[in-house]
């Protein structure tokens, strides 16, 4: 494992944030994160911060640790019933070339998640979802090394704790674990779901009556590619906030008060899932920019860095959305990214 020093991290956030790490390495398999406490000095926290594709993340400052980017490749088989199989991916691997290689192959479960950017280790740890379906629906298990016992751990889907864009990841182990292989159950036999959002629209539009996964992925990477910016382009971590899910009874006072707020359901008896970007639409930060600084003109959910806008400047921008929704709302939105 080569470490570098004074590592600049900008072509490895999709902010696109100018900072610098401390130290910072690339590992490809277990042993090499083994040979840390060797190659690095004693004044380095023990626990590094792992990269995947760097896309749901916002550095507000130089990083004074240890960088490790995640090169973990490799998709296979590894079960297979009559009704399923099971495909172990890389963590280091592109999220959405995974999701393109099952499609492929007929494995059917993530046509849904199609565009979304990250690598494969990154996604149990958001449970990444979209268009109806999360991670958890078809998480099978993960492999992980833990940098304070210095052993691989095995993790089922029981053991990850996953809720609306949380894990065990976030919380209990964060930061404590380097996740090097996950497995997913995909199905055989199709079960879409094209009932949530405007995949419907989407595919009537193109005259699919009869859709296939790759239909479906073809449509959500088209509605996708339409409202979201090409972090490669404009800087952005994708969906900035979360959802938030809120008591039936504060929707219904809401919907009395502003007819056209879009409700979905949730997994939490009692609540609904309510659209963030249109709480931040109707707040007037659609379009909004200063500096560098912005709300995206089509998706109100993302924040974009248009070029030499700093860490702290999204932060402060994040705040006064978050202040204006309370305001005018009295709901209280939830950063999705994770702040460094």
């Amino acid at each position: 494992m080569h470490v570098q020093e004074n590592f600049s991290l900008k072509a490895f956030n999709t902010f696109g944030i100018d900072i610098s790490a401390r130290y910072f390495a690339k590992f490809s398999s277990w042993e090499e994160l083994e040979q840390l406490k060797e190659i690095v000095s004693n004044d380095v926290p023990p626990t590094p911060l792992i990269l995947g594709g760097g896309s749901n993340i916002l550095f507000t400052k130089n990083f004074n640790g240890l960088v490790l980017k995640n090169e973990v490749y490799g998709i296979r088989v590894v079960a297979e019933t009559p009704d399923h199989i099971i495909v172990e991916a890389g963590a280091g691997e592109n999220w959405h070339q995974f999701v393109l290689h099952c499609i492929a192959n007929n494995y059917a479960g993530l046509e849904n998640l199609s565009l979304i950017p990250g690598t494969v280790g990154a996604s149990p740890i958001q449970n990444i979802g979209a268009y109806g379906v999360e991670i958890k629906d078809s998480f099978h298990s993960l492999d992980a090394y833990h940098f304070h016992d210095k052993k691989i751990v095995h993790f089922t889907a029981n053991d990850c704790a996953f809720g609306y864009r949380e894990s065990i990841f976030k919380h209990d182990l964060k930061n404590e674990l380097a996740i090097l292989k996950v497995r997913f159950q995909l199905n055989k036999k199709p079960n879409l779901k094209t009932s949530y959002g405007i995949i419907e629209q989407e595919l009537a539009k193109k005259k699919i009556s009869n859709p296939s996964i790759k239909d479906i992925s073809d449509a959500v990477i088209s509605i996708r590619s339409s409202k979201l910016p090409d972090p490669k382009i404009i800087g952005n971590a994708g969906s900035f906030f979360k959802n938030p899910i809120i008591p039936l009874a504060k929707y219904d006072e809401l919907k009395h008060q502003y007819d056209t707020i879009p409700g979905y359901a949730s997994d939490k008896p009692g609540r609904i899932k309510i659209a963030a970007g249109w709480l931040i639409d109707q707040c007037g930060w659609k379009g909004y920019r200063k500096a560098d600084a912005g709300c995206h003109a089509l998706q109100a959910l993302v924040l974009v860095n248009y070029g030499k806008a700093t860490g702290q400047e999204i932060i402060d921008l994040s705040n006064q959305i978050i202040v204006s929704i309370q305001n005018k709302f009295g709901i209280d939105l939830e950063r999705e990214v994770n702040i460094f």
